[in-house]
């Protein structure tokens, strides 16, 4: 659907597809908070360590490491919406695995890990086929109506995600995130139209070392396109909170659905804020997009007062909200690439974003074995805070003295 000018987000729901794809994303994000929840409260329920809780949440990032790069650029290769539907069916039935009681460790790590490098290519087909389901003037709402509702279903997913394994149990949780999986494959089966491949049959044939290669010369060697992965990787400093979630928790006195609302913390703040920036005008939002990122770490170097449950998750909301210029960054990557190389670009910048966050996470539970978690929280946002400060200088040098604020192409 492409119009001379954007028909602004009642327009986008009009539109068929983008619903079906709206509607997929939010119910599997919210199985998959679930699931976090759940398996975290396992892990450190039979555990009782910071570092091994911390590892497996880390695992829900650190496949891309492999799958982004090497998985992605089969969004570029094959048709979207089949590589979405068969990864989804496939996802359900080892999520489904992962409830089978008992289930050891160590394996549901190996399942989880299996899980994840599906979501490489699953996403890179979803991101990469948004702006051919409405036209790159609409995108950007898309783009934006999809990652506010990601942390509107996160907010939902996490909230209840520990009073959901209070009331069923992690294997009833389990299966709940794998019935979300079958859901969003059936969505995106019956309601998504089928498309050629991405800049004709010829890209079906292109060999993938070469192909990895040239998407990587394109993300790295263009200075906007790798400042805007560098914004989207400060994630891997402010996720930190959300990393030590339960022990920090268990720190404060508090049990599963502390742990809950901590997680829903983020994505409250991150969903109310893209709600906001939304409403502005694209130079504007551009030029919010180093202070906010900034802002998105400050908050959490108040953690070092070590603050009481309320405070924490009011300190975690306000990191959530600096957070929202994730979508002024990912909008404006994307919309920069060819359409033949969106789905590798995207899985090379989504590779980096989550092996950061992968590493934040990993590295706050390792700390968390020798420092109490506010402290570790609060050094991963004074971190952040001078890691920001670094990535914009890095922009601005990008941009030059005429550098283009309007987001579009450079």
């Amino acid at each position: 659907m492409v119009t001379s000018r954007p028909v602004g987000y009642r327009g986008i729901f009009r539109d068929t597809e983008f619903r079906a794809l709206f509607t997929a994303q939010t119910i599997s994000i919210i199985g998959d908070q679930f699931a976090r929840v759940a398996l975290s409260v396992l892990v450190f329920d039979r555990t009782g360590s910071p570092a091994w809780t911390a590892l497996t949440y880390g695992l829900t990032f650190l496949p891309d490491l492999v799958g982004g790069p090497l998985l992605s650029g089969l969004a570029d290769r094959h048709p979207r919406r089949g590589l979405m539907v068969g990864a989804d069916v496939t996802r359900a039935g080892l999520v489904a695995l992962m409830a089978v009681p008992g289930m050891p460790i160590w394996l549901l790590c190996v399942l989880l890990v299996a899980v994840h490098l599906l979501s490489a290519p699953a996403g890179a087909a979803r991101g990469a086929l948004l702006p051919a389901v409405l036209g790159e003037r609409d995108y950007p709402a898309g783009q934006a109506a999809l990652q506010s509702v990601t942390q509107a279903a996160q907010v939902i997913g996490f909230a209840g995600g520990g009073a959901l394994v209070a009331a069923i149990g992690t294997g009833g949780v389990l299966l709940a995130d794998a019935a979300t999986f079958a859901v969003s494959a059936l969505l995106v089966w019956s309601l998504v139209r089928e498309r050629p491949v991405a800049g004709g049959g010829e890209d079906t044939r292109r060999a993938w070392w070469p192909d990895l290669l040239a998407g990587s010369r394109l993300v790295w060697t263009d200075r906007r396109l790798r400042a805007l992965v560098l914004f989207a990787c400060l994630g891997g400093f402010y996720i930190a909170g959300e990393a030590l979630a339960a022990p920090y928790a268990h720190a404060l006195g508090s049990g599963a659905v502390a742990v809950g609302f901590m997680f829903a913390g983020y994505a409250a703040g991150a969903a109310a804020g893209m709600l906001v920036l939304a409403r502005l005008a694209k130079p504007v939002r551009l030029r919010l997009l180093p202070p906010l990122a900034i802002a998105s770490c400050v908050p959490l170097v108040l953690c070092f007062a070590d603050p009481g449950l309320v405070l924490v998750v009011a300190l975690f909301v306000a990191s959530g909200i600096g957070s929202a210029y994730q979508v002024i960054a990912s909008t404006t990557f994307v919309l920069a690439v060819p359409d033949s190389r969106r789905g590798q670009a995207f899985g090379l910048a989504v590779t980096a974003i989550k092996v950061s966050q992968g590493l934040g996470v990993t590295l706050a539970g390792l700390a968390a074995e020798g420092m109490a978690p506010h402290q570790v929280v609060g050094v991963a946002g004074l971190l952040g805070v001078v890691a920001a400060a670094g990535v914009t200088w890095t922009w601005r040098t990008a941009e030059g003295p005429a550098g283009s604020l309007t987001g579009q192409p450079a």
